[in-house]
């Protein structure tokens, strides 16, 4: 590590296979933890470039728990995290969302390192068991539309990571990679992002996958549409920015998507939503985010339709069917 570190600092940068190496290295448990908070230190200070994401990509594909859930078209709902807003769960709600408009979702998730609760923590707080059994993944599948695949255990080998990611509780390269290395590789994705540079590697990245996918990049500086601010839309056929005027009549407060203080506090969030409970702006901003998901599914459906059946889901029960049927399922 002490020749990968002396390069780092030096301003060189890693090809993808270097990259790819330390990563697989570190995985295994060949560095410590000083060696890892150095080396992940260093993409702290400046940009990672996308051979580098490419690599460290790659790296954990490799290292992961496959899951084949082929006999589904799948779409993931995920961001990256990292965007320091502390908003409510709203990629966990719009995944629900979408199951309750008749979709399937892969929901790829995590607990929050650099937020109060995420997407694992508020599912882990309702009761659901994590797995990775394939059996029990097509199961809820079947009946709920949903299976949720926490992240640590398709990818065991990165335990030795999750200690240094905790203990520096700030946003670091790993939170780029969360959304690309869902081990189910589903054909459906709406990724949000934390940044224009990152968008940008991410469209390159993914333009190269074969699947239909759909970037998100608030320019307020969210990882997912916000409605406070434009946001940036990227997708296999598109790349433009929005106007908060396509789902709402105005721009909303940050203060309406506060997430809370605790996992209760964020619980108590997210299940007022599902319930049609939550106050207009969450509706509406989860509305919009699972309206992408849907958009990311049938492109050629307008975007007024699709928030209007995210709205629906809502409305009816039918997202809150979906969640209570995905908790007894197991």
């Amino acid at each position: 590590m002490r020749e990968i570190l002396n390069h780092l600092y030096n301003h060189k940068t890693l090809q993808r296979e270097e990259a790819e190496d330390v990563l697989t290295r570190m995985a295994r448990g060949e560095f410590n933890n000083s060696q890892i908070a150095s080396f992940i230190s260093v993409y702290l200070m400046r940009s990672i470039k996308v051979e580098e994401l490419s690599g460290f990509r790659d790296a954990l594909l490799n290292l992961c728990i496959p899951v084949d859930l082929s006999d589904f078209n799948t779409i993931d709902m995920c961001g990256t995290g990292g965007d320091g807003k502390n908003t409510f769960n709203i990629s966990t709600i719009a995944s629900f969302i979408v199951a309750g408009a008749g979709r399937h979702v892969a929901k790829h998730g995590n607990y929050g390192v650099s937020s109060t609760c995420g997407s694992s923590n508020v599912m882990e707080h309702f009761g659901y068991r994590f797995t990775n059994d394939p059996e029990i993944l097509k199961k809820q599948l079947n009946k709920a539309g949903i299976c949720f695949l926490h992240a640590p255990i398709f990818n065991p080998a990165m335990k030795n990571v999750a200690p240094v990611r905790r203990e520096l509780g700030v946003k670091t390269f790993f939170n780029m990679l969360g959304p690309m290395v869902n081990p189910s590789f589903p054909g459906n994705q709406v990724v949000g992002v934390y940044s224009l540079e990152l968008a940008r590697m991410y469209n390159y990245l993914y333009q190269k996958t074969g699947k239909n996918f759909i970037i998100l990049h608030d320019l307020g500086g969210y990882d997912e549409i916000s409605l406070t601010h434009p946001f940036k839309m990227i997708s296999n056929q598109k790349d433009a920015t929005l106007d908060v005027s396509v789902f709402s009549e105005k721009p909303l407060a940050p203060s309406a998507l506060e997430g809370g203080n605790s996992i209760q506090e964020a619980a108590d969030i997210f299940m007022k939503i599902l319930e049609g409970k939550g106050t207009p702006e969450q509706n509406k901003v989860a509305a919009a985010n699972a309206a992408m998901g849907l958009k990311c599914y049938h492109p050629d459906q307008s975007l007024e339709d699709c928030m209007a059946e995210a709205s629906e889901a809502v409305a009816s029960g039918k997202a809150l069917k979906s969640f209570k049927t995905l908790i007894d399922t197991q």
